[in-house]
């Protein structure tokens, strides 16, 4: 080998190494990830006894934080969808029909979703619940 050669190499060398220390110390904050509960939510609500009969179609993503996050939600997904079709099909007409009654919704679904999360996993995993779109009719 020549000496040049050597020389070049072994100055390299450090450099390498640092490079590859310094991308796996860099690796960032943990990634916001919206996951959708896929297919979407569909059933009825306030059976009221009259004739007509009240559907709703909800697209529901969940926001968490990290790849451990999106795993639990992942192993949980049953059971949060469980937890919701029975809070869907609790609801009456009017809270269904306005803006801010579909908020409140959105709130009481985050809220309960939140608590049989932290209850399963021991800590918070569901940071906020959307309405990507909501039907009702």
């Amino acid at each position: 080998m020549k000496p040049w050669i050597a020389v070049l190499l072994a100055a390299c060398i450090p450099f390498a190494v640092q490079a590859n220390e310094g991308g796996e110390s860099k690796e960032g904050p943990p990634k916001v990830v919206y996951y959708s509960l896929s297919p979407p939510l569909v059933g009825n609500y306030a059976m009221d006894g009259g004739p007509r009969l009240h559907v709703y179609k909800a697209d529901i993503a969940l926001k968490v934080t990290g790849d451990e996050a999106v795993a639990a939600v992942k192993h949980h997904e049953p059971l949060i969808r469980n937890l919701l079709v029975q809070l869907f099909n609790q609801q009456s007409q009017d809270a269904m029909s306005s803006g801010e009654a579909k908020e409140a919704l959105r709130q009481e679904a985050l809220k309960q979703t939140q608590q049989v999360i932290n209850a399963e996993e021991g800590k918070p995993v569901v940071e906020d619940l959307l309405f990507n779109n909501l039907i009702v009719q």
